[in-house]
């Protein structure tokens, strides 16, 4: 199972391995607050896609689509996440303050379809 989570929110034993998947590090966390198993950079949204993004919700279905593309480059880290999921719960984080809209959501979506 796979799950999604603000990183901001209280890490739960219920989360089981917990993945941050954003490119920076979380605004005002405290590494050692944050309890993150694994930090996957690599995966999250290039720089220009996400500042192109810039959390505007007009650009959700586009960012959407290009996420998607992007991600078919990174078959590997994919398998690593679905590989992780084999032995334990996966939790992804996220730091975006829009729950609906973040590139966990479709990070998600992608890996359901796997």
């Amino acid at each position: 199972m796979i799950g999604i989570k603000r990183v901001y929110e209280k890490p739960d034993n219920g989360d089981g391995i917990r993945v941050l998947i954003d490119r920076l590090w979380p605004r005002g966390l405290k590494k050692e607050d944050a309890a993150i198993d694994y930090w996957m950079k690599e995966i999250a949204p290039s720089d220009t896609l996400r500042k192109w993004f810039a959390h505007k919700e007009e650009r959700w279905q586009e960012f959407k689509s290009r996420y998607r593309k992007e991600l078919k480059d990174k078959s590997e880290l994919l398998k690593q996440l679905i590989d992780l999921e084999k032995k334990k719960k996966v939790t992804l984080l996220y730091a975006a303050k829009d729950e609906a809209r973040n590139n966990a959501e479709v990070l998600l979506e992608v890996l359901k379809k796997k």
